[in-house]
């Protein structure tokens, strides 16, 4: 929806009425992720894209129909048994696309939507995609970290969806999600469609080592946009880690100083620090405590951990700054293996994210989601 933002914004504040159509699911190899969004102007004009070609013929008419009757449609494209050329994809994939009315009196959020987008502020729009109450398709809640607007219908809707929503939000991710119709979690007939306005998170790691590689693939799963960090070429190759966005050949320390006086480090961003050698680590932490981030940890024995403690002391950092630093690394789950230990890390840093305790479930009483 990024790329049509500005126009649909434009539009409805000049009173107009678009057809909005956005891709909410894919399945197998469908060419645009969801989110991908196209306009549909009252004057024909077509901006944005939502399959490539494959099937925005039949969303232009879709489009225009919804407006006509104001009546939102969700609607399934993908190649027919009979006809692999029938408005469809022809390249095997399957897509939802939802349908809307955009104007001021179906949307009347939008403006301040638009103006957290280009605040940079995390906002998600949450869309009822499917609901047995034909009234209810269509409603929106604005989602903030810190403030919803608007209502799905009931309040334990709102505070259901909210949460989750908050959490897609958190990574940055976009997708649908399936209720009871009153917002109940374990029921079906309610589907959402939350579109996440916000860049997913980085995790930082440190040290080109088999503990990273699980650690890598670990962030990525949660959304995590993960970069690997060695000064050591040999070790620091993309093959090494296929699951890194990217892996950087750099002095940590230069590096993550680089990163934050180019703005591309703040709370979202989790830095794990896997080096346990004193003229990595070392300089690196005095960089990476300074920074106002959500997560610093470093891995390391006891004995480690007391030596690191006393160089960084010596190196000028005060007691609060120590305190910020999970060291040694991670929950105590028992973690042998790297695998388990990316698990024990990522498992650290949700728990401080969203203020866990870390406990069993099974052993505490009250909310289990936030």
């Amino acid at each position: 929806m990024r790329d049509v933002l500005d126009e649909l914004h434009r539009r409805w504040r000049d009173g107009e009425t678009v057809g909005l159509g956005t891709v909410v699911a894919t399945f197998s190899s469908a060419p645009r992720d969801p989110g991908a969004a196209m306009l549909v102007g009252a004057d024909g004009e077509v901006v944005g894209s939502v399959s490539g070609g494959c099937v925005e013929g039949a969303v232009y008419e879709l489009a225009q129909q919804v407006v006509a009757d104001g009546t939102p449609v969700l609607q399934r494209y993908g190649v027919s048994d009979d006809d692999a050329f029938a408005v469809g994809l022809t390249c095997g994939g399957i897509i939802d696309i939802y349908v809307e009315p955009v104007d001021r009196e179906t949307m009347p959020e939008l403006g301040d939507v638009v103006g957290y987008v280009r605040a940079g502020q995390p906002v998600a729009v949450v869309t009822v995609i499917e609901h047995p109450d034909a009234g209810t398709v269509g409603r929106h809640l604005i989602v903030r970290p810190e403030h919803v607007d608007g209502t799905l219908g009931s309040s334990r809707m709102n505070d259901a969806v909210a949460d989750d929503a908050r959490g897609l939000l958190a990574t940055g991710r976009t997708g649908v999600l399936h209720y009871g119709p009153d917002g109940q979690r374990r029921g079906e007939g309610m589907t959402v469609f939350v579109n996440s306005f916000e860049p997913p998170p980085r995790l930082l790691v440190f040290g080109a080592i088999d503990f990273a590689a699980a650690m890598a693939k670990m962030g990525a799963y949660l959304g995590y946009q993960v970069t690997v960090c060695d000064a050591r070429p040999v070790f620091a190759t993309s093959s090494r880690f296929p699951d890194a966005h990217e892996v950087v050949v750099d002095w940590p320390h230069r590096y993550l100083k680089a990163e934050a006086e180019a703005g591309r480090v703040n709370r979202r961003t989790a830095i794990a620090v896997l080096t346990h050698d004193p003229k990595f680590d070392v300089p690196l932490l005095e960089v990476a405590l300074r920074l106002d981030v959500g997560y610093v940890g470093a891995m390391g024995s006891r004995k480690t951990h007391d030596d690191r403690f006393s160089r960084l002391r010596d190196a000028g950092l005060s007691e609060a700054d120590l305190e910020r630093l999970s060291s040694p690394i991670g929950l105590d789950l028992g973690a042998r293996t790297p695998e388990e230990t990316a698990v024990s890390i990522a498992a650290e840093i949700i728990a401080l994210r969203w203020g866990g305790g870390g406990q069993r479930l099974a052993e505490l009483s009250g909310r289990i989601h936030g």
